[in-house]
């Protein structure tokens, strides 16, 4: 038996529920991972090691007495920490929220629990989930394992890092422009965003609700099957989750491609984009193909102007959402006087960050008298121009192939003073938001020594057809394979 810290989930399922290695020996590897490299990259905020060594005792207890366990049993995983758990505290990176402990788990955390996964720990995130590089944190950036000088992607910067450094198996993120696939992509890992309304967002805190959606990371296709597996399905809590049927996404791991149509869109190859970024992921491409699939570009000529409209309609909903925080029902409250209104002012002044206050500020501009129409409907015209774009190339295509991101991890700090570059680096991603449609990122190579991520994009609900083409290149490449080696710089 390998070192355990080193097992994918599906290996852990297999190994615990055999009895060949018991549920508590997993948990205390990955903890001792954790102890090991943490310190250098700084991946959660919150750690649960007792509550983690009770639970494997437990299964452990379960198992011993015959008693059947879950799919996901003895798996340790981590949790973005914008996604609520009982008892845990849950601060969505920011100040406003630092000494925040929800009462209730979101409904993902519910069904990880019922499948036996072990809970050890809450993820570092840009604040709110607004940001590209997790730089944005207000308790400091994580760091990439693969150099710890460059920032891990974003704005679900420390579950990417955490599975990258083998800190855990698999980890939940969330997904409103990019959040879970660009940062999968700058770490070498698998990063999957579901098809709006098929994974429940209910526990999850809001930025952008018609955008938001929680997906997996992992080091496998075949684990993130597994975690969605179990994460997916209707739930009454949450109006926008699809009342549909969730398919055996373990079946659709299988190795077959023969036939497949993929497009290529040029516009996500052109001005912008890295060449070798580019060259590494055309290269996937035609592995592909070799593989049967047949690759021709195409076009999705409204992508030119998905970042300007993201970036309209994304804050806007922040501005409503975020309007709650008033340092009166929870979160921070001021110390200092000044009567209901300056109550609000100065908790939010104190409790958000700057990157927070300026997308609340351009939402709010966006939404008010006389400029709704100019911004705020304009851009859903181009929400819904895009949204056709995609539409159209799936009655050609299967599957859509471009890179996740347009660069590879850039330093820490590179572009922090630099919102527009900083923005630029989910350009690839957030087109996918709006459409609504599911992505799988996958690793493809490296460029100077920094992962590249292969995105695949399908049609609504088709997730079946992302994990079996993902999967069908995993196969037959050793990308996902490679582990960094993290120098302690405690």
């Amino acid at each position: 038996m390998p070192h355990l810290h080193t097992l994918t989930a599906a290996e852990i399922v297999r190994a615990v529920t055999s009895g060949s290695v018991s549920a508590r020996d997993v948990v205390d590897a990955f903890l001792q991972q954790i102890d090991a490299v943490e310190p250098a990259i700084k991946a959660f905020l919150t750690l649960t090691p007792e509550e983690a060594r009770q639970r494997a005792s437990e299964l452990d207890a379960r198992r011993s007495r015959g008693e059947p366990l879950g799919p996901l049993a003895g798996v340790p995983v981590a949790i973005k920490d914008n996604i609520c758990t009982q008892s845990v505290r849950t601060t969505c990176a920011s100040r406003i929220l630092a000494d925040f402990v929800p009462p209730y788990d979101a409904t993902v955390v519910e069904r990880l629990r019922q499948a036996d996964a072990v809970l050890v720990g809450k993820t570092n995130c840009d604040e709110f989930a607004m940001g590209s590089s997790t730089e944005n944190s207000a308790f400091g950036p994580t760091r990439n394992p693969w150099n710890l000088d460059c920032v891990p992607g974003g704005s679900s910067g420390g579950s990417a890092a955490a599975v990258a450094a083998q800190e855990v198996p698999v980890a939940l993120g969330s997904d409103t422009g990019g959040s879970i696939r660009q940062p999968a992509a700058l770490c070498g890992v698998v990063g999957l965003k579901p098809t709006y309304g098929r994974v429940s967002r209910y526990g999850l805190v809001a930025y952008a609700s018609s955008l938001d959606q929680i997906g997996p990371f992992s080091r496998t296709v075949e684990d993130t099957a597994l975690l969605l597996q179990v994460i997916a399905g209707h739930d009454p809590m949450d109006s926008t989750s699809v009342d549909m049927a969730v398919p055996d996404y373990a079946q659709a791991c299988r190795p077959d491609v023969k036939g497949l149509r993929i497009g290529v869109p040029k516009e996500y190859f052109g001005q912008g984009v890295d060449t070798e970024v580019g060259e590494t992921v055309s290269r996937a491409v035609e592995a592909l193909c070799q593989l049967g699939a047949i690759a021709e570009e195409c076009s999705l000529p409204h992508t030119d102007y998905a970042l300007e409209a993201y970036y309209i309609l994304a804050p806007a909903e922040a501005s409503s959402n975020l309007a709650r925080y008033d340092g009166v029902k929870y979160g921070h409250r001021t110390r200092q006087g000044g009567g209901h209104i300056g109550l609000m002012e100065k908790s939010r002044g104190e409790g958000f960050g700057a990157e927070v206050k300026q997308r609340i500020m351009i939402g709010t501009y966006a939404l008010s008298a006389g400029y709704y129409d100019a911004y705020y409907k304009r851009a859903q015209q181009v929400r819904t121009l895009i949204r056709r774009d995609f539409d159209e190339a799936f009655q050609r295509f299967d599957v859509l192939c471009t890179p996740t991101s347009p660069i590879p991890a850039f330093p820490l700090g590179e572009r922090s003073g630099d919102p527009l570059a900083m923005k630029l680096a989910d350009i690839c991603t957030l087109p996918i938001n709006m459409a609504g449609i599911p992505a799988i990122s996958v690793p493809c190579g490296f460029v100077k020594g920094l992962p590249v991520g292969l995105q695949i994009l399908a049609k609504p609900f088709g997730e079946e057809l992302l994990l079996r083409t993902a999967f069908a290149y995993q196969q037959n490449s050793d990308w996902h394979t490679k582990v960094p080696v993290v120098a302690n710089r405690a």
